[in-house]
């Protein structure tokens, strides 16, 4: 524990980013399993309606640094991805 005020100020600040960080990061993980859920009923149209709610939430999540914009795009892609090749298995 520190004995100097700023660095006791430090782990102040530093718990309040966590738990901010922890509840966005929580946010986007509960949105991007919506869309999961929902590919994996085989439910296309809850699929698409849940991807489109979740895109802003990875955004807004990529936007604040908490996860990299890389990886933000990647689950986008993958989610896409699996919400055509669903798509594309209720056509044939």
């Amino acid at each position: 524990m520190p004995n100097i005020k700023s660095a006791k100020k430090r782990v102040r600040q530093d718990e309040k980013r966590r738990m901010h960080n922890k509840h966005l990061r929580s946010r986007m993980r509960t949105s991007v399993k919506g869309v999961l859920n929902a590919i994996a009923a085989g439910d296309r149209d809850a699929a698409l309606a849940a991807y489109q709610a979740a895109v802003p939430v990875i955004d807004s999540t990529a936007d604040k640094g908490i996860i990299h914009k890389n990886k933000a795009a990647r689950f986008k892609s993958r989610l896409n991805a699996h919400i055509r090749a669903l798509q594309a298995s209720a056509a044939a």
